[in-house]
């Protein structure tokens, strides 16, 4: 459904969001102002490592910010032309769930920020590459390598409501929607001249592609030739 609401002309037309956007943006508000252990608003925390995980629980991408969990996820996930989504690296529709590890680094000094950020990314970096059965994210700048460090306690939350999971989560819809997004960014890259990463995160995403689409083929049956239902 849509909202509706009547013009000045008197027209009925169209308003808002779509109301399966309401509700996920209204699940990701509820999770970012949630408390901590520690009292604090997650959203609110200035400085944190963050990662996104499909419908199949496979992580997919990685980050860090120091202005703010709730404002940096934010824009990803409301296509507010962060890089990721601009360069149709990440659709925003294959997040289902969110994972975060805030951090406290008000004692340390900029410099000392930054470090102890970018070690915290790539610890969680090599922890989701472990558990991806890709062993790839889509990230088109992995982290560099630094020494691992102790992470602080994870909050993770899916942001896909009950009512409309079973939805977004076909195979049908997310093949169709992974196969418009690797065309956007195959399009990217025959126009600009780009990293070798980008040309990565293309092969990552029509791994998962290649994948999700031998699965969708094992619900089927062997069917006998020119038999088949159209």
């Amino acid at each position: 459904m849509f909202p509706i609401a009547k013009s000045e002309a008197g027209k009925w037309q169209v308003v808002g969001l779509p109301s399966d956007v309401a509700l996920i943006r209204k699940e990701i508000k509820t999770f970012f102002e949630s408390l901590d252990d520690d009292g604090n608003k997650i959203g609110g925390r200035k400085w944190g490592v963050y990662a996104f995980y499909d419908y199949d629980g496979e992580p997919i991408y990685v980050g860090q910010t120091f202005e703010g969990l709730g404002s940096r996820i934010g824009r990803h996930l409301t296509n507010q032309r962060t890089d990721a989504v601009a360069m149709n690296v990440l659709d925003p529709f294959e997040v289902a769930e969110i994972c975060v590890w805030p951090l406290d680094l008000g004692h340390l000094n900029d410099e000392e920020q930054k470090e102890h950020l970018d070690r915290a990314e790539f610890t969680v970096f090599e922890k989701v590459i472990a558990e991806s059965k890709l062993g790839a994210v889509l990230n088109e700048k992995p982290p560099r390598p630094m020494p691992l460090v102790r992470l602080p306690k994870a909050y993770r939350k899916r942001i896909i409501p009950d009512d409309i999971f079973p939805h977004r989560k076909h195979p049908d819809i997310r093949i169709a929607r992974r196969a418009s997004t690797i065309a956007s960014l195959a399009r990217v890259i025959s126009e600009r001249k780009v990293s070798k990463g980008l040309r990565q995160t293309l092969l990552t995403q029509a791994r998962r592609l290649e994948r999700l689409a031998e699965e969708r083929l094992k619900d089927f049956p062997k069917e006998v030739a020119g038999n088949e239902e159209e």
